[in-house]
């Protein structure tokens, strides 16, 4: 949740419209959640979502804000049994590649800015439209390129400090 407002403070202006950022950050810890945790990490992230959207960030009604928080849990799950039944990778993540991994971050994008724009126009609320989808996208993908790269960074960063060829010896 704490992630979520950092990047509408950060991100403000290259919202789109309230919620919609051309600069998703968050995204890439909803892959990372669900890439390691696989339901409890989704059902963590739909309550957060549940959380955020209820406490105020939208004035929308309960099943607008369900629904939403529903997306936001199964979109990165799909994603990542898209990738696991699809591109062979292991359940426990041991053989992911990096192409692997932006396949995921592509297939949670689609996933999600798809899900969120069709939930919001049978809604009728007015964040739903194509112009969003394509905002929603790009933000999804860029926020999670990003903290993929700082995560990789870091654990680089690490490494080279122990002097080490990996994390676990």
């Amino acid at each position: 949740m704490g992630f979520f407002y950092l990047n509408q403070f950060i991100t403000l202006p290259l919202e789109e419209a309230k919620g919609i950022n051309w600069i998703f950050l968050p995204a890439g810890i909803r892959i990372f959640i669900t890439l390691i945790f696989d339901y409890s990490g989704a059902i963590g992230l739909a309550i957060a979502s549940l959380l955020i959207n209820y406490i105020g960030f939208y004035e929308l009604d309960l099943i607008s804000i369900l629904g939403i928080a529903i997306i936001c849990g199964i979109a990165p799950l799909l994603g990542r049994h898209f990738v696991i039944h699809n591109l062979k990778v292991h359940a426990d993540l041991s053989n992911i590649a990096f192409t692997q991994l932006l396949a995921t971050i592509v297939a949670y994008s689609l996933l999600s800015s798809g899900l969120h724009q069709l939930w919001f126009i049978s809604r009728d609320l007015d964040t739903g439209s194509w112009n969003h989808f394509i905002a929603m996208f790009c933000g999804d993908i860029a926020g999670s390129v990003l903290f993929v790269a700082v995560i990789k960074y870091g654990i680089d960063l690490i490494k080279g400090k122990l002097g080490r060829n990996n994390l676990i010896e």
